[in-house]
């Protein structure tokens, strides 16, 4: 037990600290490296849960820039995808070939990440009335099984928003909100036990430690690098699960 919450220390400890000095890349780490100690289902909640501490910690700073109209319909396309993702989660988050799948996923979210620059995405596009509908059902989906949604709705605000500050308050704003409705649903099945409490006692310590670290060094290092040494890993660990998971 005492080597097991060490090596998770260190995960969402790096997690925090990728996410403080980039703004991006907790969820994709940690899920990257958990699901080899634990079942999917119990690395997304924990990694659900404390992204709710993180988006909570911004919002105390941004609320005031929530512009809650804007993002009803996104919202709401992400709450049905989150209910979805709880049957699937409920009833197959378990199994070992899970983790091949998240695997395979991760891979995708890596490759899109790498290759975003020299993708374009239509203005026309987001202004579309399904744009919400379709970035914030598959964000809700993905976020609620993989705890891997973000890039959804990244690509839908950044569109939608101009402003720095708006953009990053309604984002959080989905993420504590979507993750929320999440651990609630899923703590009323009764799917956390002591041992998440144990973790989550120890993600919280390390979600601040970790974001407070990376902010300290924003100017110092080359987020640019982070970000892609993140992703290295994070590839390394999905071809793992790939592998190595079922």
């Amino acid at each position: 037990m005492i080597v097991e919450l060490g090596i998770v220390f260190l995960i969402l400890f790096v997690g925090s600290f990728i996410q403080g000095l980039s703004g991006f890349g907790f969820g994709l780490f940690a899920m990257g490296f958990l699901p080899l100690l634990f079942t999917l289902k119990e690395s997304t909640l924990l990694v659900v849960s404390l992204t709710i501490v993180l988006s909570f910690s911004i919002l105390l700073r941004l609320y005031t820039h929530i512009q809650v109209k804007s993002f009803l319909w996104v919202l709401a396309a992400a709450i049905a995808g989150r209910i979805g993702a709880f049957f699937v989660l409920s009833e197959y988050g378990e199994l070992p070939v899970m983790q091949p799948i998240l695997g395979i996923f991760l891979c995708g979210m890596v490759a899109y990440l790498f290759l975003r620059r020299f993708i374009t995405t239509s203005g026309r596009f987001i202004k579309h009335p399904a744009a919400p509908i379709i970035l914030g059902g598959l964000a809700g989906f993905a976020g609620g099984v993989f705890a891997i949604g973000g890039p959804f709705l990244v690509v839908y605000f950044l569109m939608l928003y101009q402003d720095k500050q708006a953009y990053s308050a309604n984002l959080q704003a989905s993420f504590f909100i979507t993750n929320l409705f999440t651990v609630i649903v899923h703590g009323a099945s009764g799917h956390l036990d002591t041992n998440f409490l144990v973790y989550f006692a120890v993600g919280v310590l390390c979600v601040f430690l970790g974001s407070s670290l990376g902010l300290s060094f924003f100017q110092k290092i080359s987020t640019e690098r982070v970000q892609q040494l993140a992703l290295f890993i994070v590839l390394i660990a999905a071809v793992n699960l790939i592998i190595f998971g079922s």
